[in-house]
């Protein structure tokens, strides 16, 4: 199969994101409270376990969300 081929077989279906542009606000907000809130939790108790429980789902919650925010404010990264 050619390069041309592929390329024409790729217009046919277009790209589609998980998230549309019209939801990347709420989804960003929603993760970045969430990252908030997980991190209080942590904060109020620091043991081996909260770490997996709690610290790296907010630090994950909070790098989606603010790269969520940064798009849907129009600031491309």
């Amino acid at each position: 199969m050619s390069l041309n081929e592929i390329w024409e077989a790729a217009s046919a279906s277009p790209y589609a994101p998980l998230v549309s542009k019209d939801n990347q606000f709420a989804v960003g907000f929603s993760l970045l409270f969430a990252a908030f809130i997980l991190t209080g939790l942590f904060g109020l108790n620091r043991s081996l376990a909260s770490i997996v429980s709690f610290g790296v789902p907010a630090s994950l919650a909070f790098g989606f969300g603010a790269v969520f925010m940064i798009c849907a404010v129009g600031v491309y990264v």
